[in-house]
């Protein structure tokens, strides 16, 4: 029999101590996924020169992607029955991901890009960590999924630097 004090509440088998550290690595990534879409969605909106048409659309389909992967983050939080609460001044104080400003060239637009990326994976490898730990399978499958997609990011966009 269950002591009164005792919290009965579990999903998908872990309790919430369980799964407190990736909860935690997830609001993590998802305050860095937040302000690199913003961004992303500024790059994509003001930046000229001669690789306009080419990174017009690249940042098109990388804030669309991220979008998608913030959307993702923030429903595994909620699979752990906590609330996804994260604020604009919230996510600007959690993220290691510092927005810029627009005066800067295409080239340092990308090279802030991959500056976010170096974040990000570093970000996708805590919450790797936790779920590794807490043996949280979902959570590694996708964010392994949203890592693969990451490098094969970061090498286009170094070779484009070269």
């Amino acid at each position: 029999m269950k002591k009164q004090t005792e919290k009965s509440y579990q999903k998908l088998g872990f309790t919430y101590l369980e799964t407190s550290e990736i909860v935690i690595a997830l609001n993590h990534l998802l305050a860095n996924y937040q302000v690199h879409y913003h961004k992303l969605r500024n790059y994509h909106w003001n930046v000229e020169g001669p690789d306009f048409f080419e990174l017009h659309g690249t940042f098109e389909e990388d804030y669309k992607l991220t979008e998608k992967n913030i959307d993702e983050v923030a429903e595994r939080i909620r699979v752990f029955g906590i609330k996804a609460r994260l604020s604009i001044v919230d996510n600007l104080e959690l993220s290691e991901i510092k927005e810029t400003k627009l005066t800067i060239s295409a080239l340092e637009m990308v090279r802030e890009v991959l500056k976010d990326f170096e974040i990000l994976h570093s970000k996708m490898l805590d919450v790797l960590n936790a779920a590794l730990e807490t043996g949280d399978n979902a959570t590694e499958l996708m964010i392994s999924e949203f890592m693969r997609a990451l490098e094969k990011r970061n090498w286009m966009y170094t070779s484009l630097c070269k």
